[in-house]
């Protein structure tokens, strides 16, 4: 395409901007590109995003408290995760960030779970298979390849366009902006469209990988770059939680027929810090954050749930009740996480240790036990 063109397509899909249903102001409108969600559950939307919100907001309590090491907020991306994650079918396959804290509740994931890891009591900390959730991924962009690994065993396996609802299966995998650096990221784009992989890669496009703005990553929008591998690609408004479940599930619907891979942009911003140990103030100006507090995608499906008598107080009272429960929950289950064995890292390497290593577990548990003696590991 010659250049004076590039720049035109690249204006346009600006211009058009990302597919929004609901506004910040809570009225719902059509959007001609995209056909909105049907039978949607409102009022559990709402709840999802509120939980995902207080998750998030305990676990960084409890990070201040010296109970986790780090934590990394979702904080202003609830509507994208919870979106999202209303799309799924039981059999599909979720490829996490660090980040979908959201998602992972919404996978009936007990989220005691998430703050073991940060408190560094296990490397997972629940069956990947059980819930159809994998384990974090904090190696930026290296759940895609994961994701497309597994996509192409489900193509092997016969789980895809079949016709049978209960068996077609897809994967929706997360990432960030900032994972559309990674050489990893680039190879699952390439290797899904040319096997016509049924995985979704669902980018959360909160404006900074950590100091870095998206300006400086990529010349286009996020999801013009699916076109230049060879499958669709479509912004919605992130923190409009209809936008992302509609998007997410006809993404995954193509995908389950045999219709090949989508990128999904949910256009959003992260409220916090990249985690607690980041300090956004020294790279992010403080007018960003009065922009964004204007779009939050809870305050607008409560607007329009009050606005239209799709709930009423004692719903809201209720689901206060609910994070209430929640927190407590999150608190006595930190506190009460057990201390890894100290022989794992050696007894989870390998299935036959060999006799070096059982000299060297011997040795490090001698080591361990003379501290504890002494008081200097407790």
């Amino acid at each position: 395409m010659p250049r004076e063109s590039a720049k035109s397509a690249a204006a346009a899909t600006v211009v058009d901007g990302p597919i929004q249903f609901l506004s910040p102001e809570g009225v719902l409108e059509p959007d001609g590109r995209l056909a909105p969600p049907t039978g949607a559950d409102l009022p559990a939307l709402y709840r999802d995003m509120a939980l995902a919100r207080r998750l998030d907001a305990e676990a960084i309590a409890l990070q201040r408290q010296g109970e986790l090491a780090m934590w990394p907020s979702l904080r202003g991306q609830e509507a994208a995760q919870v979106g999202a994650a209303h799309a799924f079918r039981d059999q599909d396959m979720v490829f996490p960030t660090y980040r979908e804290h959201g998602v992972a509740r919404c996978r009936g994931l007990d989220p005691v779970a998430l703050l073991g890891l940060f408190r560094g009591t296990t490397l997972g900390g629940w069956d990947p298979f059980e819930r159809r959730f994998q384990l974090y991924t904090l190696v930026i962009g290296a759940q895609t390849l994961h994701a497309v690994g597994y996509a192409m065993g489900l193509v092997r396996d016969g789980a895809v366009a079949t016709g049978d609802d209960s068996r077609d299966s897809a994967v929706l995998v997360f990432l960030g902006d900032g994972a559309l650096s990674e050489g990893e990221t680039n190879e699952a784009f390439l290797w899904a469209a040319a096997q016509q992989l049924p995985v979704v890669f669902f980018c959360q496009n909160n404006q900074w990988a950590i100091s870095a703005p998206f300006r400086v990553q990529s010349r286009v929008p996020v999801a013009q770059r699916a076109s230049g591998f060879g499958f669709p690609g479509i912004a919605v408004d992130g923190n409009d939680v209809l936008a992302c479940l509609a998007a997410t599930t006809e993404a995954l619907d193509r995908a389950r027929s045999g219709g090949g891979p989508t990128l999904v942009e949910a256009v959003t911003y992260r409220v916090n810090a990249h985690t607690t140990a980041d300090d956004a103030t020294r790279y992010r100006p403080s007018s960003e954050d009065e922009e964004w507090a204007a779009k939050d995608p809870l305050d607008r499906l409560r607007r329009h749930l009050t606005a239209n008598g799709l709930a009423d107080d004692a719903f809201f009272a209720d689901v206060e009740h609910q994070e209430r429960s929640l927190a407590e929950h999150l608190r006595a289950g930190c506190r009460e996480l057990p201390a890894p064995d100290p022989s794992t890292p050696f007894t989870h390497t390998h299935a036959t240790l060999t006799d070096e290593l059982r000299r060297q577990l011997a040795d490090h548990l001698d080591s361990v036990a003379g501290g504890q003696e002494s008081g200097a590991v407790r």
